[in-house]
């Protein structure tokens, strides 16, 4: 029993496979006779022989290793099964999708903003997308010495360069601080080029990323509301009287302080003045339309035909001229 135990063949399979995982290596001591190679919907399989690839096998289905994977392995398509041996290879299986994570800011990310000498806290929230585009690479760097590799890795990766370029993005070519959401793209493109650049050794490729919000204090995000909503953004002085009278309104500026009576001095000359430019303005003369000095003299009266001169009526029958 002894001497045949060793010759069990082995199904070469990714049994538990995982969709946050990247990659996982099948390897045993040895690849017996009449082993089967399982491929599964979204997986390629890689044999390695001594750290190299052999072959790469990318159609889903069962195989039997013998006759039908060894003749295509580059320097094993020669081997041949011994009564009492195998052949020892490594098979890594990839999951080939393309992977969507989520990612958001730690803390506060303080921009450089003339407006504020500290900079400008903001917090950016959204996804980006990965996949594996180069199998050589990921071997090298990466599954040389791993068994597995999960999304979440890369994640933890990327999460650390994130945010210096956010900070690059949004400084680059002085984007409005107050109104990032409106270049969301541009920004989010620029970090996917410096993301892809970053993970190029590794044999795997960003495919996307997106911004979905940025998120600013609570007091500058309630000023660009109001700003929003009134149509105010770059005048200070209406944007301080919607404010008072808001507070007013509401209560939370109440009598017998300063602060209540320089707010209704504001609205009362407001009104004051509002009064007397309507008033002004209802007053005022109306252009007459039929004024002589505006319109031209006829030559002859139209009454009886007598040559006018520079008087306003007729000489021979006094019928007014203009």
């Amino acid at each position: 029993m002894g001497l045949f135990s060793g010759q069990l063949s082995n199904v070469v399979e990714w049994e538990e496979f995982r969709e946050d995982m990247i990659f996982y290596k099948w390897h045993n001591d040895e690849i017996k006779r009449g082993s089967k190679l399982i491929i599964r919907p979204g997986q390629d399989a890689v044999f390695l022989f001594n750290g190299k690839i052999e072959g790469i096998f990318k159609d889903e289905g069962n195989y039997d290793i013998e006759s039908e994977i060894i003749p295509f392995l580059s320097t094993l398509k020669g081997f041949r099964f011994g009564f009492n041996s195998g052949m020892r290879a490594e098979v890594l299986f990839i999951n080939t999708k393309e992977f969507t994570v989520k990612w958001g800011t730690k803390s506060a990310i303080n921009i450089p903003t003339p407006q504020l000498p500290g900079g400008m806290p903001i917090r950016a929230n959204g996804t980006f997308q990965f996949r594996v585009n180069d199998y050589i690479k990921l071997i090298d760097k990466i599954a040389g010495v791993r068994d597995s590799y999960l999304v979440e890795d890369v994640k933890l990766r990327i999460s650390s360069l994130l945010d210096q370029l956010i900070m690059k993005w949004i400084v680059k070519e002085g984007k409005d601080m107050f109104n990032l959401q409106a270049n969301s793209f541009d920004i989010g493109n620029g970090i996917k080029t410096d993301l892809d650049m970053q993970l190029f050794d590794t044999g795997i490729t960003v495919t996307g990323f997106n911004v979905m919000s940025f998120t600013y204090p609570e007091e500058v995000q309630e000023m660009i509301n109001r700003n929003a909503s009134a149509s105010m953004i770059g005048d200070m002085g209406r944007y301080q009287q919607a404010v008072m009278t808001d507070g007013i309104a509401s209560g939370r500026v109440k009598g017998g302080g300063m602060a209540s009576d320089m707010a209704g001095m504001m609205m009362g000359v407001n009104m004051a003045g509002q009064m007397m430019q309507n008033i002004n303005q209802a007053n005022s003369p109306q252009p007459d339309n039929q004024s002589s000095g505006s319109e031209k003299k006829p030559n002859f009266c139209s009454n009886c035909g007598q040559k006018t001169t520079d008087a306003n009526f007729c000489p021979n029958c006094g019928q007014k001229l203009i």
